[in-house]
């Protein structure tokens, strides 16, 4: 199987109308379409790789342009090739001559090649009949060390450190491996307050989520001081004292203005305010940061942090009290096993960002790697968990006890149903073609 060669990169442009009931509504974007560039990649054999990147409707159709202009650094290749000297890969792609220029290694283009290694980390795992967890569980130190580009980071982790951190963290592995098989992982829930719900809504979903064993759970914020002091007076009054609460305002603030808001939210004592200000400004995260200190409440970023060089910067300014990783944002697993690792170091829990279409599918992978491999603690460490979407995948999340129970079909569970594919491609599937013809215009849903 790993001397199969890749023949050919499929990719499409698929997309889900969740703008229309408002699910996944904030402060900064208040008609997301869950969308996806989704990745087929196959071989000359039986062997295939599913990946995808995550976005949120318009735009898509230029992640799917990317993917296809790096197609032609995969096609031709085994997978014996790339996961033998996967960093060298990984440089590969993201360092193209003339596509390097459109990056590097962030926005669109950074997009598109992690959707391209989450297929090739898939095909991995399937070809080793695991998980793609147990993959990287199971995997010698010294070889997943060759899967990270470590280039603009040794000032914060060399490869002798990251390989210590690996070899420290062995003792217990199986006891944890164990724990997560059994209990599973610690989710929160941000399923019943995103900012374009009445309180009606929240109030419902909110009490379906306490009976449901939840008790970790975030509120968007940011668009309104008034509506969000409601808010949250209403979801903290309905979990009680003994449960968790986060805030997040998805880069709404400014700094003082982001201090002079959270301090007015902080009666609710939210455990941490998430993306404050712009996901770019590390400066203003750490004076944020640094003020909110007295308030005891941390600040969480990441999901939209490009890359691990401005993971580094956020952690060398000790700019975040969370690390929230994605799945898609940054350079796939590769790139992620790099800020687990540095995260590890500083010593600052991660919870990774997730949600969206496919994202819980593919983070619940490295957090429990995180876990088992690395942190041996479960303090202040969750996962988000959003209620959407996951009737689309050939192996959706399964959640039990609010915790993320770990995958045991082979891969990076992101494959999609073929017909969910068709169904909702944009924009000739069944569903966008009936939208479009109902509202007579492509005003909202445009290609």
């Amino acid at each position: 199987m790993f001397k199969s060669k890749i023949v050919k990169l499929v990719v499409n442009d698929v997309r889900f109308p969740t703008s229309l009931e408002q699910h996944g509504s904030d402060a900064m974007h208040s008609d997301p379409d869950y969308s996806v560039a989704y990745v087929v990649v196959e071989t000359d054999a039986d062997l295939k790789g599913y990946g995808l990147t995550f976005t949120v409707g318009r735009g898509t159709e230029i992640v799917v342009c990317a993917v296809e202009a790096l197609s032609s650094l995969v096609i031709g290749k085994t997978l014996e090739e790339i996961v033998t000297d996967f960093s060298a890969f990984y440089r590969l792609l993201t360092s193209d001559g003339q596509m390097r220029w459109i990056g590097p290694e962030k926005g669109v283009i950074h997009l598109a090649t992690a959707a391209i290694l989450n297929a090739i980390w898939d095909m991995w795992a399937r070809a080793e009949s695991k998980p793609l967890w147990k993959l990287l569980v199971d995997m010698d130190p010294r070889k997943l060390i060759r899967c990270i580009d470590f280039r603009y980071i040794t000032d914060a982790l060399t490869e002798q450190e990251a390989l210590d951190i690996l070899e420290k963290a062995k003792a217990g592995k199986e006891e944890r491996e164990e724990q997560m098989l059994k209990e599973g992982y610690p989710a929160y829930t941000t399923s019943c307050a995103w900012l374009g719900y009445s309180d009606e809504q929240l109030s419902q979903l909110c009490s379906a989520a306490l009976a449901e064993g939840w008790t970790r759970f975030k509120v968007k914020v940011g668009a309104d001081l008034q509506d969000d002091i409601r808010r949250c007076s209403l979801i903290r009054k309905m979990i009680g004292p003994e449960n968790t609460l986060m805030i997040d305002a998805n880069q709404r603030w400014n700094v003082g203005e982001a201090v002079s808001w959270i301090t007015t939210l902080a009666e609710f004592r939210p455990l941490w305010i998430e993306e404050p200000t712009s996901p770019d400004d590390i400066l203003g995260h750490a004076a944020i940061s640094k003020a909110l200190v007295p308030l005891g409440i941390g600040v969480a970023t990441g999901e939209q942090c490009h890359n691990r060089v401005m993971f580094k910067q956020f952690l060398q300014a000790s700019a975040l009290q969370f690390v929230q990783i994605d799945s898609c944002r940054v350079g796939s697993v590769n790139e992620n096993l790099a800020i687990l690792l540095m995260a590890a170091k500083f010593k600052v829990p991660v919870c990774p960002h997730a949600g969206g279409v496919g994202l819980c599918e593919l983070v619940q992978h490295l957090i429990l790697f995180d876990y088992i491999s690395l942190s041996a603690s479960l303090n202040n460490r969750m996962c988000e968990y959003v209620d959407h979407l996951h009737e689309h995948f050939r192996s959706p999340t399964v959640i039990k006890n609010a915790h993320y129970m770990p995958p045991t079909d082979p891969g990076f569970s992101c494959e999609m149903l073929d017909e969910s594919v068709q169904k909702y491609g944009f924009p000739h599937g069944d569903v966008w073609r009936s939208i479009l013809k109902q509202k007579g215009s492509q005003d909202n849903f445009s290609e």
